[in-house]
């Protein structure tokens, strides 16, 4: 690979340990020496550089994004010290050299920025290098100390091909002999090593002459004599920064030089000695030490010191300092004060400490550092003399301490008053540490109620189940027993392990009241269960005290502040903070005044919503109208605030105890500007545009914003800043838990919830430990040396006229975190992650217009910019149109011309380095295959053999300052060491990625479940998962955590990075499903059930044969190619049908067809889903019912199972299904068939592990809907309703361990738990809210009941349906619906409802005597004409209807979306306006039946679940023999019908269809039999002869293999050992061989050999092969091929190419072929044609399409199967004919870009040249695997020869 020079490595970094890394040049050309330090701070650099206390020091900068808002001008001064820089802290950059991971060029972006970082340090001088593992660097400096380093310049270009080859990074020179070391050495300057501390480096940056800076007059403080108060400042190295805090406070400053005579003042000339920061050694300065001495004995005036000024200040009170391992520089290092207790976060940099060991009589400590208790601040005890380790001027870093300003100069004004202030020592405010004690205790609690947050919804999810089961560890921990509320059955939260006890009851006020005083608790949470949990605390507010309830936490008066708009406003107001300017209203003509005074555009909320429901965007009064109509529907009143669309949304995640210790744990910044909720937005984390200013300023205003509400524990607020000046509002503040609390736990490491809960008991911040590091406290603010992107899930798709367009109301349903050392790195990876089809961020074939996109994001936005940027877009023009940062804008402009660039290489063509860009800018194998029209594994393969292979990198808050235990791992291309070592091997299980409809927290709940198991087990474990809102993403479920991708790039490098011991797939869903076979082929080792099986149930054709041969029943269905077959098929089964494209999770595009009119619409719509699987037709059956099964199996046999029954009949998605178990109404009968066809398929699948069957029942005849060889969504519900934990299970079984088989079932008499849907359709404007076979729901809920009816009402109410007070609307489409509901009708009349219906309901209604109202739809024409008492859109409106049931008749399933029926539109009404709505006929009757029942919903013994204490009931294990399988014919059976017993085997002319079909499943069964016992006796005692007259390798070796797996012997014979070289005949070898054995195998040259041979022997001979004429057992496992790679034969388009005239696989094959419905294509060279006699035959068929002489791209695009043969050498008369031809068609990467995704490739094998080796790694090169299809053919034909 060639060596491109521009981006080549021109600067080394050498340490004096002999460690060297190369990286890019971007400061001055030169070389430097110096002291190499690290800093973690994550913003400031320009501060930092300017600090004159780095001086000669070579920084390393830990975050690895630097440069990103370039530098402020140089030449502003500052407004109060005039003649000095306005943004610096000193006038020239003081640090030696920088060294950074990843520099951002001239892509900067901020309003204040006037150049780039690189080209002020080239103004300045100053070197600098890019693109080193600064982690590795850090972690070096924390093991050895800081130490010297060079940054070397590369003068030439030699010696650098050496210093690539080092793995293009690190050289260990003390590893390397002197010979190689100088190697890398040639090529760069020399310079000398320079200890920066053995010079008076002070003596470089004080100032020369005393100068004098002077306060603003007004705000100047006079002496009584009238002279300014002045301060004497002793410049040792003068930060700026301080001069401001000092001059801002109107003191009057003289800043002298380091070595003045500054006593000689005291008293008279001054007030006050400040000592400031500065660099080096303090022992050296001898001479100011003796001056600060003398003032202090002198005693005139009040001392106070910084940093260096505080270790001066010590020396000269006599105590000692030391040099520090490698020093504190960060912005987040906890200092306690010793006289409050408080803890401050501070921003510090020295390499020095005072010995606080060696303090003096008469000194303290005044501050102490939180982490490692050293000294950061002294106080004289009689004296006003005190100064500080850390930087209270902050610039960079927090601003908590720039108090002691005011404290210093307060002392000073004192002490000019009253001269006995000089004999005290100085006072702090905050009070003493006792009294704060007294003032927060701990909280005495035993029993604690949590309450969750209920089904999963839009705005309400995962992260709920996450923090709550934090919550639920952390008091654990402290011993108080914890009870949870909470209906959600899928979640870890409800299983055993976390709660004491849990109940499944909706989390409403009445429940949680009936709770409390069931079981008395002392404290309760609100805080953890989202908005739901909020609501029921700001109900009971008032009961709590009467209940004897404690509140932990934050108040509820602080949330109902936080919660009510007006309030909150108010709130800031008090404290200076400003909010939008807004108002509220309580009613449509209030909204109208006030938004006179505010001014459109408007934005609209309502009050107490979540995840802002309710609101939107008014341009002026009719849309506000609009919206005030829905949002008072939701909530009694509204607020309307200023529009700010087009700012900055930023957020904090701040945490307060209850001593008021004060963090904010990770800031975030929004990638979309302020206007999308900041549910839908792109979430960077930390901020990457904020200065910092900008940072700090938003920094210190969430800390005073939260400790005036008084939270306690942990909340979240949300500005916006103005991108153009520092203006910003405050948005909101959500005093609880919220979405981004678990993105901010995952993103930093820092585990919010839990903490949170600590503090709720009263415990302080600094006494909580750091559970990562388990050497710091949690009172720090973490530093990240990564940056993590989050991206939303839409899931908008699966609803009927949804809009798509984002704006402040939240429509995703889940979310994707990645993490990087580069943006560009990690917002590919969440690309992908958001969904496997995604390559990364590169142009995609999206159906949208540009322009219109930009400017009205929808969920395809980011695809749009990739467009945009394809297209020509300017990063300013799409600014413009978007206001999205131009710096994010322009990272991904650079992505836009990369992937340009790649377009013009290949795999051949690509060099090592930019391989090794690509990755580093966070391209996958994928895409590059893409641009290189190549295909994944053979670019994996070229990475691999290049070395460039990925980096596992921790998370570990500290930015690897402090050694970590943590397991939270990512992978990156930005790095070159490892964080961790290999050697645990553990199991890796696979998550379920990002929630979304139809696979979410179930799965979840699956893959916890199996890891427990495994680790309680004693297994090491691996979790690979990247959705935050998970407890699976929890760092301490797992042994190793890695937040990645499931792909199969990723796997197969954590696999074999970590040398796993196996992986399980099969509890995350359909994700990891979907790579379970590539996998496979990967050689990665599967527990559980196959991948091939997985693949046959999967596959409908091969699923379908399977059911058959099984004999278990299943709808009539049929593949779909054109419309015609369809419509034929249709006609034949008659409507309705069901059409689904197969692979797909949850029924995407999945329809219902009942005319032939839909059908053509519906297919189109199909086929857009997965056109790479083609489209299913099924039979519809109406009014079935809908069973589910799920089991678990070992080898095959079932060890558990539980059926429930679903209430909807057939044809509502099962995930959308109430389900009721145990069973209520179902048959025995039909019980009993579902567990024999479950054996069956559970057998013929071989399955190992868990899998789930959906039944349709009619009449007792059950048959099959689908098969799902994994966990599915019911198995939490299952197993939590009986008490059998069926995962637990699975995993015991998968990973081979005991288990037992059916175990006990403790459940009481009357007992039925039933889970219900929770849908989200409030939050999806315009979604039509009706179930069918898309599944819609978000979540789901369970409650149990004595009886079904009990539990259902219950379920309903958790899903927040309320039930009906007395006026019921119903609209019944279908008589049959009607006939069906009308006993029901009957009841609630009898019941005293008052009955509403729409026309021809009430006329239906009214005939059976039964009184109801009328209601008008909706009228044709002007609203006016309606009178409102008959209006159904004024009842809605109204709040008059308090139930609507609502029952579409059928064929309006799914109308084209433009058809807007009014039964859609009241469906709507009715969720706009939040009425219960009913939309099935099932779930009507249901409800009523258990309203008629009036239960007093009373709390019982059935609603809980207690874990402690846990009885130990043992029960013996019911004894369930597996029966011999009924109906499906054994392996004896089926050789037993086998045409060719003793038969020859001669041609393939031989073969009917049905002999074929019996062979093919007898090789399955073969397979079947290998996979499990590796060697069947079948042929026990039997002999084969084989005789090989030609060479051959497969064919001789698969029959000798074959033989022997069947319990058989061989016997070889081939040309050079048989008497044939004495002249024996055929006929006589046969004969003799024939004595031998009981077969014989025979290739031979001779085309008649075959024929000779059968005639004389005596037992059947099976042809391998003869001459060029046929070879028939190849074409038999070609077929078998085919067969099982694609499904089926059937319609398919197969092309030969190559050497047609003499390929005798292809003769064979062409004449099999006659048997199936194919489209053959024949390329050769004209030579080498096809025999006559096979084309005529081909014609006659009508197979025949195309002959050609070329293989052309149109060819290979239609071709489903491409068979490629050798040009034979041996079959040649003329060899310069072979020489002609041999190379004619070679089929390589470049004509596999045009083929199909599921095509196959085949080749008899041996090859030459036909297939290049390139496309081995192509999961579409079937011909490996065709050898082992090969063995099992074989293997049946042989025993269908042989058997007796």
């Amino acid at each position: 690979m060639a060596q491109p020079d521009s981006d080549s490595p021109n600067m080394a970094l050498e340490l004096q340990d002999g460690y060297v890394c190369f990286g890019q040049s971007f400061g001055a050309d030169k070389s430097i020496a110096g002291e190499l330090v690290f800093q973690t701070g994550m913003v400031g650099y320009p501060e930092s550089i300017t600090d004159p206390s780095y001086r000669g020091q070579i920084l390393v900068i830990t975050f690895p994004l630097v440069g990103n808002y370039g530098v402020p001008s140089r030449d502003e001064m500052d407004s109060l010290l005039k003649d000095l820089p306005a943004y610096f802290e000193a006038k020239e950059i003081h640090i030696a050299a920088l060294v950074v991971a990843s520099y951002s060029g001239e892509k900067y972006s901020h309003h204040l920025a006037t150049s780039s970082l690189g080209t002020w340090l080239k103004e300045q001088g100053v070197p600098a290098i890019s693109g080193v593992d600064t982690r590795a660097l850090t972690k070096r400096i924390r093991e050895e100390g800081s130490m010297l380093g060079k940054l070397l310049r590369r003068t030439s270009s030699a010696g650098m091909a050496l210093s690539l080859a080092l793995t293009n990074g690190v050289v260990d020179t003390s590893a390397l002999t002197n010979g190689y070391a100088a190697g890398w050495r040639d090529g760069f300057e020399e310079v000398q090593w320079v200890d920066p501390n053995t010079k008076n480096l002070v003596a470089e940056v004080s100032i020369k002459t005393p100068k004098i800076y002077s306060p603003d007059p007004a705000t100047a403080l006079k002496h009584p004599s009238g002279r300014p108060v002045r301060v004497v400042c002793v410049d040792v190295g003068l930060k700026y920064n301080q001069l401001r805090c000092l001059v801002r406070r109107g003191v009057e400053v003289q800043v002298v030089p380091w070595d003045y005579d500054f006593p000689k003042l005291a008293g008279e000339q001054y007030d006050g000695l400040f000592i400031s920061n500065g660099p080096g050694d303090p022992a050296m300065m001898e001479d100011t030490v003796r001056q600060i001495k003398a003032a202090m004995d002198e005693a005139r005036t009040p001392i106070f010191g910084i940093c260096l000024g505080h270790q001066l200040l010590a020396r000269a009170a006599g105590a000692e300092t030391l040099k520090m391992k490698f020093g504190n520089r960060g912005h987040n290092i906890p200092c306690t004060n010793m006289i409050s207790g408080r803890c401050h976060i501070t921003s510090q940099n020295h390499g020095y400490a005072v010995d606080s060991k060696t303090l003096p009589q008469g000194w303290e400590e005044l501050f102490v550092n939180a982490n490692d208790g050293s000294n950061e601040g002294i106080r004289h005890t009689g004296r006003p003399y005190f100064s500080v380790q850390f930087h209270p001027e902050h610039t960079p870093g927090p601003r908590d301490t720039e108090y002691l300003f005011d404290v210093f100069i307060s002392t000073i004004q004192r002490s000019i008053g009253s001269p006995d202030t000089l004999s005290k020592p100085v006072e702090f405010p905050g009070g003493p540490a006792g009294e704060n004690k007294k003032l927060a205790p701990r909280v005495n609690v035993k029993k604690v109620l949590v309450l969750g947050s209920g089904g999963l919804s839009i705005g309400q999810a995962g992260e709920f189940d996450y923090s709550g089961s934090q919550a639920i560890k952390a008091l654990k921990e402290e011993g108080i027993y914890t009870i949870l509320i909470n209906p959600n059955i899928a979640t870890i939260q409800t299983s055993k392990g976390l709660a004491d006890k849990v109940y499944f009851l909706p989390v409403t006020a009445e429940f949680v009241r009936k709770v409390v005083q069931k079981e008395r608790p002392d404290g309760i949470y609100v805080t953890f269960g989202g908005q739901t949990a909020l609501q029921v605390g700001i109900q009971l507010k008032d009961e709590f005290k009467g209940l004897g309830v404690k509140v932990l936490g934050t108040p509820i008066d602080t949330i109902i502040t936080t919660e009510d708009r007006e309030l909150f406003a108010r709130s800031m107001e008090s404290i200076g903070e400003k909010c939008a300017k807004s108002a509220s209203a309580s009613s449509v003509d209030e909204a109208m005044r006030v938004v006179q005074d505010i001014g459109f555009p408007v934005i609209v909320r309502a009050a107490y919503a979540l995840g802002g429901l309710g609101s939107g965007f008014a341009e002026n009064e009719q849309q506000l109208l609009d919206l005030c109509n829905k949002a008072f529907a939701a909530s009694p009143q509204v607020l309307i605030e200023r529009s700010m669309k087009g700012w900055k949304e930023i957020e904090y995640e701040v945490v307060r105890d209850a001593r008021d210790n004060c963090i904010t744990v990770c800031n975030m910044e929004n990638f979309d500007p302020l206007g999308i909720h900041t549910g839908d937005s792109i979430v960077v984390a930390p901020s990457q545009t904020l200065s910092d200013e900008d940072y700090n300023m938003l920094r210190t205003t969430a800390v005073n914003v939260i400790r005036h509400l008084g939270v306690v524990g942990e909340c979240n607020i949300q500005y916006a800043l103005n991108p153009f000046s520092r203006e910003y509002c405050i948005i909101e503040v959500n005093a609880r838990l919220s979405r981004s609390s678990a993105l901010a736990s995952k993103a930093t490491g820092y585990p919010l919830a839990f903490v949170a809960a600590k503090l709720g008991l009263g415990i302080p911040l600094n006494e909580i430990s750091n559970s990562v590091t388990r050497v710091t406290c949690a009172c720090f603010e973490p530093s990240l040396d990564y940056v993590v992107v989050k991206i939303p899930r839409w899931d908008l798709k699966k609803f009927l006229r949804v809009s798509t367009l984002l704006g402040s109301s939240m429509k995703s349903v889940g979310e994707v975190m990645s993490i990087g050392r580069t943006f560009e790195e990690a917002i590919q990876k969440a690309i992908r992650a958001i969904d496997p089809h995604n390559l990364g961020f590169n142009e995609t074939p999206a159906l949208m217009k540009i322009d219109q996109e930009l400017q009205t994001p929808s969920d395809q936005r980011l695809f749009a910019i990739a467009n945009a940027m394809k297209a020509g877009y300017t990063v300013d023009k799409i600014w413009e149109m978007t206001k999205i940062d131009k710096w994010f804008l322009s990272r991904l402009k650079g992505l836009s011309d990369f992937e340009k660039n790649m377009e013009t290489y290949n795999t051949l063509s690509i060099t090592k380095p930019l391989i090794r860009r690509s990755k580093e800018l966070g391209y996958s194998d994928r895409q590059l295959a893409k641009f290189w029209d190549s295909n994944e594994l053979a670019v994996r393969r070229t990475r691999v053999d290049a070395g460039i292979t990925p980096i596992v990198k921790q998370i570990d808050t500290v930015a690897a300052e402090f050694p970590a235990v943590t397991n939270y791992l990512y992978l990156t291309y930005n790095g070159i060491e490892h964080d961790i070592d290999f050697n645990d091997r553990g199991v890796m299980v696979l998550g379920s990625g990002v929630y979304r409809i139809g696979s979410s927290v179930e799965f979840d709940w699956c893959s916890v479940r199996a890891i427990r198991t495994l680790r309680e087990q004693g297994f090491k474990t691996v979790m690979v998962n990247y959705n935050p809102e998970t407890v699976s993403t929890d760092y301490d479920e797992a042994d190793r955590l890695y937040f990645e991708v499931i792909s199969l790039e990723t796997v197969l490098d954590i696999y074999t990075m970590e040398n796993s011991s196996g992986v399980i797939i099969s509890m995350g869903g359909q994700t990891p499903n979907n790579i379970a076979l590539p996998l496979h082929r990967m050689n990665v080792k599967i527990l559980g059930t196959s991948p091939e099986m997985i693949d046959t149930a999967e596959n409908r054709y091969k699923f379908s044969r399977m059911l058959d041969r099984i004999s278990v029943d299943q709808p009539a269905w049929k593949e779909l190619t054109s419309i015609e077959e369809a419509t034929e098929f249709c006609d034949r089964v008659s409507y309705p049908v069901l059409v689904r494209p197969s692979y797909v999770l949850s029924g995407a595009a999945m329809n219902t067809v009942y005319s032939q009119h839909d059908l053509a619409s519906y297919l189109e719509q199909a086929a857009k889903v997965s056109p790479e699987h083609p489209v299913v037709i099924t039979k519809y059956i109406e009014n079935a019912k809908e069973i589910e099964m799920d089991a678990v199996a070992r080898n095959g046999n079932m060890i558990g199972h539980f059926v429930s029954e679903h209430v909807e009949n057939a044809g509502v998605h099962s995930g959308d299904a109430t389900l009721i178990l145990p069973p209520q109404d179902l048959d025995a009968e039909t019980v009993r068939r579902i567990e024999d066809a479950t054996r069956k398929i559970g057998n013929a699948l071989n399955v190992t592990g868990p899998f789930n069957i959906q039944f349709i029942a009619k009449d007792n005849e059950i048959k099959v809907i689908e098969c799902n060889v994994r966990a599915s969504r019911s198995f939490p519900f299952v197993s939590k309703v009986m008490g059998v934990d069926l995962i637990e299970m699975a995993t015991k079984a998968m990973a081979g361990l005991p288990v037992q088989e059916y175990p006990e079932i403790n459940i009481p008499p009357d007992y039925v738990g039933v889970k219900v849907p929770q849908f989200s359709f409030s939050r999806l404007s315009g979604a039509d809210p009706i179930t069918g076979v898309e599944m819609a729901s978000t979540g789901e809920v369970a409650c149990f009941g004595r009886t079904k009816y009990e539990a259902y009402i219950k379920a309903l109410i958790s899903t927040g349906f309320k039930l009906p007070k007395k006026n019921i609307l119903l609209s019944i489409g279908s008589f049959k619906d009607k006939l069906e509901m009308l006993p029901s009708i009957e009841r609630l009349h009898k019941m005293g409802f008052n009955l509403f219906a729409t026309a021809g309901t009430a006329d239906y209604i009214q005939e059976h005597g039964i009184p109801v109202k009328f209601v008008e739809v909706l009228a044709s024409g002007e609203s006016d004409e309606q009178k409102p008492e008959y209006s159904l859109t004024h009842a809605l409106s109204n709040n008059l209807i308090h139930l609507y049931i609502n029952l579409p008749s059928s064929n309006r399933f799914r109308r084209p979306a433009n058809y807007m029926s009014r039964g859609y539109r009241t469906r709507r009404m009715a969720v706009d306006y939040q009425v219960p709505l009913v939309t099935n006929v099932k779930n009507a009757k249901l409800l009523v039946e258990a309203l008629v029942r009036q239960y007093d919903l009373e709390v019982t013994k059935v609603d809980f679940q207690e874990f402690v204490p846990a009885p130990g009931a043992q029960g013996e294990p019911t004894d369930l023999q597996l029966s011999r399988l009924n109906g499906s014919l054994s392996l004896a059976q089926l050789l037993a019908r086998s045409p060719f017993k003793r038969k020859h085997v001669l041609s393939v002319k031989q073969f009917t269809r049905a002999d074929l079909h019996l062979l093919f499943t007898i090789a399955q069964e073969m397979r079947l039999g290998t996979q499990r016992h590796g060697c069947l006796d079948i042929l026990k005692g039997r002999v084969l002869c084989t005789m090989f007259f030609e060479p051959s390798t497969r064919t001789s070796a698969s029959f000798d293999a074959a033989m022997k797996r069947l319990g058989g012997q061989v016997v070889v014979v081939n040309e050079t050992v048989s008497s044939t070289q004495k002249g024996e005949s055929i006929a006589d070898s046969v004969r003799t061989l024939g004595c031998y054995g009981d077969a014989i195998v025979l290739r031979h040259p001779s085309e008649e050999s075959a024929e000779i041979a059968a005639k004389c022997s005596d037992v059947p001979v099976i042809n391998a092969g003869n001459g060029s004429r046929e070879h028939p057992t190849q074409a038999l496992l070609d077929i078998f091929t085919i067969r099982e790679e694609l499904g089926t034969v059937n319609g398919l388009t197969i092309t030969f190419v190559g050497d047609l005239k003499y390929g005798r696989t292809v003769h064979s094959l062409c004449e099999l072929l006659k048997h199936y419905d194919v489209t053959i294509n024949l390329v050769s060279p004209e030579t080498l044609a096809v025999p006559d006699s096979v084309r005529d035959a081909l014609k006659s068929r009508g197979q025949l399409s195309v002959i050609s002489n070329d293989l052309t791209p149109e060819i290979v695009a239609i071709s489903d199967v491409l068979y490629c043969t050798r040009v034979q050498k041996e079959r040649f008369p003329d060899l310069a004919h072979y020489e002609r031809v041999k190379d004619s068609f070679i089929v390589d990467n470049r004509v596999m870009k045009n083929a199909k995704a599921n095509m196959v490739v085949l080749h008899p094998l041996p090859r030459n040249n036909e297939i290049h080796e390139e496309v081995d790694y192509d999961p579409r090169a079937a011909y490996f695997r065709q050898m082992r299809y090969g063995l099992y053919t074989r293997m049946a034909l042989l025993a269908m020869v042989m058997a007796s």
